[in-house]
């Protein structure tokens, strides 16, 4: 990426670190299946099976864990496995959950985007995320572990935005992804508190995965979560004077007044939709998102927003700080914001 740019997208992937493509490089070292039973197949299943420790250990995880390529299949694999029918969601989760949900009862989600479990019927797969990709906004899971434990429920929660950033949940089934922290695209993992909340439903994986096993991926993920979160204290410094500024040029700050992740804010430009704000940022160098990767191409409208009862769903975009945002990209982001805006109101 060349000294003129500024990459502000990290919520939707981020640049794979160099100690997890070498850890990669080491992995297609081992090109025999895993499930192969002759001495090199052995040779890739014990380094599998250690990557499989390792990452448990760096997650503080006591369960299971099942290597996916992404926490879209870690999803799904969790909602169509699951022993209990999926019976409540919160309204604005990822569109990997929502398309398994039709017929699951909605949580209540307050104006700040925060999820309330009361109410709701929670005694079956219960699915609400820890990091809201949009807004940033972390969800209470704590209290609603407890509501659904109570009704005697099972909480699957996607902690794509949160996982190798923040501490996991104290959820049942969680799914994450290795690209969202440093690891490869199209790696991530499922961890499960106990097998009995799972039908088998492959070959590969204790037989709940279908599909040859990416062991290259998996030592690159372990790679990047090793790499730590240290990172995050300068990410929420960043944040902090972004929105100050933000806020000072006569913007707005979705959910600001939610807990949330230090890497992503949601920012409206009032009076200027959120596609000719990305027309312009991307004209002067700068990537940004309106919503979460899966709709921002299409630049529908935020069914989070919506669910919000935002007013100005339209004028919104996503800011995403990574490990590699500094100081100097924040100021070129708020000089180009302060322009367009300027810009707006002389027009």
């Amino acid at each position: 990426m060349s000294a003129q740019q500024i990459y502000l997208d990290h919520a939707a992937t981020t640049p794979l670190l160099p100690q997890a493509r070498d850890a990669w490089l080491e992995g297609a070292a081992f090109w025999a299946n895993p499930s192969s039973p002759h001495r090199q197949g052995r040779s890739a299943r014990a380094a599998l099976e250690d990557a499989r420790v390792r990452m448990k250990g760096l997650l503080g995880w006591q369960g299971e864990l099942i290597f996916t390529s992404g926490a879209s299949e870690a999803l799904a694999i969790a909602i169509r496995g699951s022993k209990r029918a999926l019976s409540a969601v919160s309204p604005i989760e990822h569109e990997a959950v929502l398309r398994h949900g039709a017929a699951a009862a909605r949580l209540a989600v307050d104006s700040s985007g925060r999820v309330d479990p009361a109410g709701a019927a929670l005694e079956g797969l219960v699915a609400v995320q820890q990091v809201n990709s949009e807004t940033g906004v972390i969800q209470p899971l704590a209290e609603v572990a407890e509501a659904v434990k109570a009704a005697g429920g099972v909480l699957l929660a996607d902690c794509a935005q949160g996982a190798g950033k923040l501490s996991l949940p104290p959820a049942d089934l969680i799914a994450l992804a290795a690209h969202k922290f440093g690891g490869p695209i199209g790696t991530g993992a499922l961890l499960v508190r106990d097998w009995a909340l799972l039908e088998p439903s492959g070959g590969q994986e204790r037989g709940y995965r279908a599909g040859t096993e990416n062991l290259p991926g998996a030592l690159a993920m372990v790679a990047a979560l090793e790499a730590g979160s240290e990172w995050m204290v300068e990410a929420r410094r960043l944040r902090a004077l972004l929105e100050t500024e933000i806020l000072a040029a006569g913007g707005e700050v979705v959910g600001g007044e939610a807990e949330r992740s230090p890497t992503i804010g949601g920012y409206r430009m009032p009076g200027l939709s959120s596609a000719a704000q990305l027309i312009r940022f991307d004209a002067m160098g700068i990537a940004v998102s309106a919503g979460s990767a899966c709709s921002s191409g299409s630049l529908r409208t935020s069914h989070v927003l919506e669910a919000m009862n935002y007013p100005h769903p339209t004028e919104v975009i996503r800011v995403s700080i990574g490990r590699e945002t500094c100081e100097a990209d924040i100021a070129r982001f708020l000089d180009a914001w302060r322009a367009i805006a300027g810009s707006r109101r002389a027009a």
